[in-house]
């Protein structure tokens, strides 16, 4: 069972909330965190959802994706190189007909563009994987996480 006591913060951790509001009478949702910024969810219209917004595990992956796609620009830019463009695909993989469904596999595919040095690309995605990305760190302990890249000069 899960302790139902409100995170209470401390001076040895950084802590984060968000609000989530019930949009409508099914299961459309409006998260707002720290930023302001709204974020939609939504259930399968097979289910009773409306389609109004991602799904719950997608937006799992698509935080996932913004986390090491910031570590992997930062890191290209203090060294001084322009990205002309930067694109992310993520593949999970859950397990089938299971509850819950966790991602068993996930893979990343860095997708970018400009004069870039591929041992440096490499070595900035391997940054973001092993030591900055606090998002794959949550995701290590129950999925296989692997990645690859293209550059197009």
């Amino acid at each position: 069972m899960l302790d139902s006591q409100p995170v209470t913060a401390t001076q040895e951790f950084n802590t984060m909330q968000i609000e989530l509001v019930r949009v409508d009478d099914a299961f459309h949702f409006e998260a707002i965190g720290k930023s302001g910024v709204a974020q939609h969810m939504d259930a399968a219209t097979d289910i009773g959802g409306h389609n109004a917004g991602a799904r719950p595990m997608e937006m799992l992956l698509m935080g996932l994706a913004g986390c090491t796609a910031i570590d992997v620009i930062l890191i290209l830019q203090k060294q001084k190189y322009v990205i002309e463009d930067f694109r992310l695909k993520v593949d999970g993989m859950r397990e089938k007909d299971a509850h819950p469904a966790p991602f068993r596999k996930i893979h990343i595919t860095y997708l970018l563009k400009g004069k870039l040095d591929t041992d440096k690309v490499k070595r900035a995605i391997d940054l973001s994987m092993d030591k900055y990305c606090s998002a794959t760190a949550q995701f290590r302990p129950s999925a296989d996480i692997t990645y690859s890249f293209e550059i197009q000069e």
